[in-house]
């Protein structure tokens, strides 16, 4: 279970809706993020490879201002 800014994201739900249970990011904020970072939006979240979920951290963390 990939944890991101915190937070476990769940293991079977697509990233794109994934992310939106980070507080701060919603549907519109995931999809920039995941383009960024060159991430199908569709791709589960047990599917991501650790670079991509360091991708993904790396853009919320510079980019974004989320709680926690």
């Amino acid at each position: 279970m990939p944890r991101i800014a915190g937070v476990d994201l769940p293991r079977h739900e697509r990233i794109e809706i994934a992310l939106t249970r980070i507080y701060g990011i919603g549907r519109s904020s995931s999809q920039k993020i995941l383009a960024e970072a060159g991430v199908h939006p569709n791709k589960r979240t047990h599917e991501l490879t650790e670079e991509e979920a360091a991708r993904i951290r790396e853009i919320i963390d510079r980019d974004y201002t989320i709680e926690g």
